[in-house]
């Protein structure tokens, strides 16, 4: 077909075969830059959006997550509320906690934390006893150097066979 021109001096711009006007085509420019919050709650994003570093566009489930559980404006509260430093910690925190409370809506990231516990304490157990080995080990090489040595072994023992009395009394 034949493609009139408008009658007004509106500027057009070809994008992959479709005409925008510039109003359009600056709102295509403008919703690439949007944060995935701005995103997903459908407004504009200013240019000192506090999500913009947090959440960006090319990641919208971290703020999906986020929103399920706390909010929009608790999350945007929350940020503004601590140092500028301490933000992007913040920001990871509240995702992570929102992704294990999606995947388990009974005990979120509680249920991690006392895997870990556990694993923590297994393990110390299993130090424990490899250090017990260590030094029965030592102990045992420490005998049979001496003995090697030809020196008299002594022993220690809590028993005193000079107070003891004798089993045929």
């Amino acid at each position: 077909g034949i493609i009139k021109q408008p009658k007004s001096p509106t500027r057009f711009f070809v994008l992959k075969s479709f005409f925008l006007n510039t109003k359009d085509f600056e709102n295509l420019i403008m919703s690439s830059k949007r944060c995935a919050a701005c995103k997903q709650l459908r407004r504009r994003c200013p240019s000192d959006c506090i999500f913009l570093p947090y959440f960006p566009p090319n990641n919208p489930q971290r703020f999906s997550f986020v929103h399920r559980i706390y909010g929009a404006s608790n999350v945007g509260k929350l940020l503004q509320q601590v140092q500028e430093h301490q933000r992007a910690d913040v920001a990871d925190s509240l995702y992570y906690e929102a992704y294990c409370r999606i995947k388990s809506p009974v005990y979120g990231c509680v249920e991690i934390i006392s895997i870990l516990h556990e694993e923590i304490d297994r393990l110390e157990r299993e130090l424990a006893k490899l250090q017990a080995e260590i030094s029965l080990v030592k102990g045992q090489t420490q005998i049979e150097g001496q003995l090697a040595q030809g020196q008299q072994v002594e022993l220690s023992s809590s028993f005193d066979l000079s107070t003891a009395t004798p089993w045929f009394y």
